[in-house]
C-alpha cells in the first residue's frame, strides 16, 4: 500500500494530477485540482482502488482528514470512488460532515449521483461514524452555513432549473465566493447570474 508520494507536479488537468517521483509518473484523481501547480513540489496522500475491469486507480488527497473521509463515503453501498470524489470536490469535508450531522439531505444531494434515496441512506449509514470523528476533534462546518446552502439549493428548486444546472451553479459560488461573510442574497444572486449567463 502506498501511503504518500513526494515529488513534483508535471501536470494538471481537471481532477487528474501527475506527479513525478524519482523519474516516475504517478497519475492521480484529486478532489480539487487547483490546489495543485505544475513545476511545484507536493505531497500527496494516497489511496489505491481496485476496479475489477479497470484495475488499479490512485486516488490523492492534501491531508489525512480528507482519505479519512474518502474511505468513509465509498464503505456506503452504492457509491464508487468517481461520486466519493465528487463529494469532497463540491462540499469539501467540512460542510459534508455537518451534511450528515444534520441530516441535510438536500445539501448531499446537490452532489451529481447522489439523489434524495441515496443522500438519506448515506446520512443513516454515516452519522454514527461522523459523530465519532467529530467527538475526536475534528472540526465541522457552521451549522448556519449548511442550513444557508440549502435553503439555496431549494429556492433554485423552485425556480425550475434543474438538478444538474444547481449542481453546476452551487460548485461556481461555493469556488468564486468563498467569503463566509457573503449573505443569503448574494449567493442567490451570484447563482442566478451564472445560471443567466450559461442560458
Amino acid at each position: 500500500m502506498i501511503d504518500f508520494l513526494q515529488g513534483t507536479v508535471t501536470d494538471v488537468e481537471g481532477h487528474r494530477v501527475v506527479l513525478s517521483v524519482h523519474g516516475v509518473g504517478f497519475a492521480l484523481l484529486v478532489p480539487m485540482g487547483s490546489c495543485y501547480q505544475r513545476d511545484r513540489e507536493a505531497t500527496i496522500l494516497t489511496y489505491m482502488h481496485w476496479n475489477q475491469e479497470q484495475g488499479p486507480s490512485l486516488y490523492g488527497f492534501s491531508t489525512a482528514l480528507e482519505r479519512t473521509v474518502f474511505v468513509m463515503i465509498l464503505e456506503c453501498s452504492g457509491i464508487g470512488p468517481k461520486i466519493a470524489l465528487a463529494v469532497l470536490a463540491d462540499l469539501g469535508v467540512e460542510r459534508f460532515l455537518a451534511a450528515v450531522q444534520n441530516g441535510a439531505e438536500k445539501e448531499l444531494s446537490s452532489v451529481s449521483g447522489i439523489g434524495a434515496k441515496k443522500a438519506e441512506q448515506m446520512i443513516v449509514h454515516l452519522k454514527h461514524k461522523v459523530a465519532k470523528l467529530i467527538k475526536s476533534g475534528v472540526s465541522i462546518a457552521h451549522d448556519g452555513a449548511a442550513v444557508q446552502w440549502q435553503e439555496v439549493i431549494q429556492v433554485l428548486e423552485s425556480l425550475n432549473y434543474s438538478k444538474p444546472e444547481i449542481h453546476e451553479a452551487i460548485k461556481y459560488v461555493r469556488e468564486t465566493y468563498q467569503n463566509s461573510s457573503t449573505t443569503f442574497d448574494q449567493l442567490i444572486r451570484y447563482a442566478l447570474s451564472f445560471l443567466a449567463k450559461k442560458s
